[in-house]
């Protein structure tokens, strides 16, 4: 059965919500001047969860340990400022029962990264390159 189309909806409208608050609302230091981005909100179908996937963006030269850190910072802050933002939420939509918020990294950017550097490395030759 395929998602239904309230659900999608409504993830839709937490991601933007959500992403407001980021940029204007928490004054959290932990998530200040920060590059955070909500790429996708999942909702369950009965409303109770709302999975918030964020991706942070940062320079690529540095090193795994330091993402890790500034993930795991990031994610402390989000959880901090969960019950805010779930008030923020329940205030501009109107439901009778708000997600509880649950936030996860995102790290698809990543992992596509390091894909297209894998298939960079191995050595294909183009169709074109054949022809000539």
């Amino acid at each position: 059965m395929g998602k239904g189309y309230r659900t999608g909806r409504l993830g839709e409208e937490i991601k933007r919500i959500i992403s407001s608050m980021l940029i204007s609302g928490i004054k959290d230091p932990r998530l200040q001047d920060r590059m955070i981005s909500v790429s996708a909100v999942e909702v369950t179908r009965d409303g109770s969860y709302a999975t918030c996937y964020i991706t942070v963006l940062g320079s690529p030269s540095e090193s795994s340990e330091e993402r890790d850190e500034k993930e795991k910072e990031i994610l402390e802050g989000l959880n901090s400022a969960r019950g805010l933002l779930r008030h923020e939420v329940s205030r501009s939509i109107k439901l009778r029962h708000t997600p509880e918020l649950i936030f996860k990294i995102d790290n698809s950017m990543e992992y596509g990264r390091h894909i297209s550097d894998i298939i960079e490395g191995l050595d294909i030759k183009d169709e074109d390159d054949d022809e000539e």
